[in-house]
């Protein structure tokens, strides 16, 4: 009897629950894509929001929303779930039926929006489907528009052509008219560097002639004729190799003696040797330098730029950048090896800054206007250490001189350079503001407030200091403490 009442309960509550199933099955969200920011993942006519995060919806009302964007040259995508009775970014959703999320353009005053709706379907707001030629980051693919394309560059194609061909002739003639003796005037000097075997370890006894002090006012003045254009009939310096001190992805530099054909005394400078192929780092540095009103104490003192024949003979030219030589080194080495006092930390620090105030000014000290100068590279290896007290910057290859008249398309084609380890934010993640000259100044200053932690870190003004190791390489720096 109690089995029979037992399984008779078992029954009515089975039933009461089959009964209330289908009230359960009909309740269901949707799973959608859900980051404020991603970047797109584009190929063909369907792009992927490369968002990692997920959620389920709130309401079951509620569909998968996917809003791209493109502006200055920068896309983003924003997804979410989403009411479709109300706006959103003050736009309503007219088509959500659909488990695709088909991307359907809007009015806007600034670059391009897109916007999609889609339901019924996991994370159907991932993938992004665009009309083909609605995007304007995809890659033409109509095979009638190939034949417009290809007719509409025809022309500039062919005028590019016909001027690099007219500048090939001119050149070719401007080099015939060279008068015969220039070659010989242009190894006059050849003979003053060092032979192979005495380019490193020679005793300063195997030298004619005794040091001197660098005289600063003299280096400033042949810098300003030296530097502001390249005369290859001038006669070379007197340049004598000793050794290297330091090299770098473009060129190497080395210390060297500038002789005094007159009293047979010397000055040591710095000589930085450009390769034939890096022509362009070496004409670059030196139009940087060339701008008299770019001199400064804390900016390395340049003396002259000069073009030579190769050392052991060879056809292949090379490219000197002769300036002032500071025994000590660059900043980095120095950090590595010496613990600042405060006063030094305060001294060192505070002529870096100058240095850079420099650059970035419109004027020079002395009032005059000047052509601001980005420096783009700036970290502890291309400063170096004059003193205890006085830093100067180098190493200008990648600089870029903000003139007026650059357009937006000349800030574009200078290219993301520098130092991983030390690139802006908005550098690397390319949403730099072409428009703004400014933002290139901004770049360096936050690349000196990294200089000064490394700075701050050597410093044992609080009773300790911490030990910093550099690993550089060609795509950047990584640091450990």
């Amino acid at each position: 009897m109690a089995s029979s009442l037992f399984w008779a309960v078992t029954s009515v509550l089975l039933a009461a629950f089959c009964a209330q199933a289908p009230a359960f099955t009909n309740i269901q969200t949707n799973v959608c894509k859900w980051c404020d920011y991603s970047s797109p993942i584009c190929e063909g006519n369907v792009c992927y929001s490369n968002c990692s995060l997920n959620s389920f919806c709130l309401l079951s009302e509620e569909i998968c929303v996917a809003i791209w964007k493109q502006n200055n040259g920068s896309v983003s995508v924003r997804t979410l779930c989403h009411h479709p009775q109300d706006a959103v970014d003050n736009i309503m959703i007219s088509n959500y039926s659909s488990t695709e999320c088909v991307m359907v353009p809007q009015p806007t005053e600034e670059g391009a929006l897109f916007i999609c709706g889609c339901v019924n379907a996991h994370e159907c707001n991932d993938k992004l489907i665009f009309e083909k030629g609605s995007n304007g980051l995809l890659k033409l693919q109509s095979k009638d528009v190939l034949p417009v394309v290809v007719i509409s560059l025809l022309p500039p194609f062919l005028v590019a052509v016909i001027a690099t061909m007219a500048f090939y002739l001119y050149r070719t003639r401007q080099s015939e008219k060279q008068p015969k003796h220039r070659g010989p005037k242009r190894t006059q000097y050849q003979s003053l560097d060092m032979p192979e075997g005495h380019a490193r370890g020679g005793s300063p006894n195997d030298y004619r002639g005794k040091p001197v002090a660098v005289n600063r006012e003299a280096l400033a003045d042949s810098s300003t004729t030296c530097g502001n254009s390249l005369n290859h009939n001038m006669e070379q310096l007197p340049i004598q190799l000793e050794e290297v001190v330091g090299k770098g992805r473009f060129a190497e530099v080395w210390r060297a003696r500038l002789i005094h054909s007159s009293t047979g005394q010397y000055e040591t400078v710095a000589v930085k040797i450009f390769p034939a192929v890096e022509y362009n780092s070496w004409q670059s540095e030196r139009t940087v330098f060339s701008d008299a009103s770019l001199r400064h104490e804390n900016v390395v003192q340049f003396v002259s730029a000069e073009e030579r024949m190769g050392r052991t003979g060879s056809p292949q030219r090379e490219y000197w950048l002769i300036m002032a030589y500071h025994g000590m080194g660059n900043l980095q080495d120095f950090l590595a090896h010496h613990v600042l006092s405060w006063a030094e930390l305060h001294a060192m620090a505070g002529s870096v800054a100058r240095g850079l105030a420099h650059l970035h000014s419109d004027f020079s000290p002395s009032g005059a206007p000047k052509v601001p100068v980005a420096h783009r590279d700036l970290k502890s290896s291309n400063i170096v250490v004059k003193n205890l007290r006085e830093c100067a910057l180098c190493d200008f290859g990648l600089a870029l001189r903000l003139d007026l008249s650059l357009t937006v398309d000349d800030f574009a084609n200078s290219g993301q350079v520098g130092t991983a380890r030390y690139m802006a934010p908005e550098v690397l993640e390319s949403r730099v503001n072409l428009e703004d000259p400014e933002a290139f100044k901004q770049m360096d200053v936050y690349s000196l407030a990294l200089v000064l932690w490394e700075m701050v870190s050597r410093c044992d003004a609080i009773g300790g200091c911490s030990t910093l190791s550099f690993v550089a390489n060609d795509t950047g720096i990584d640091s450990g403490l």
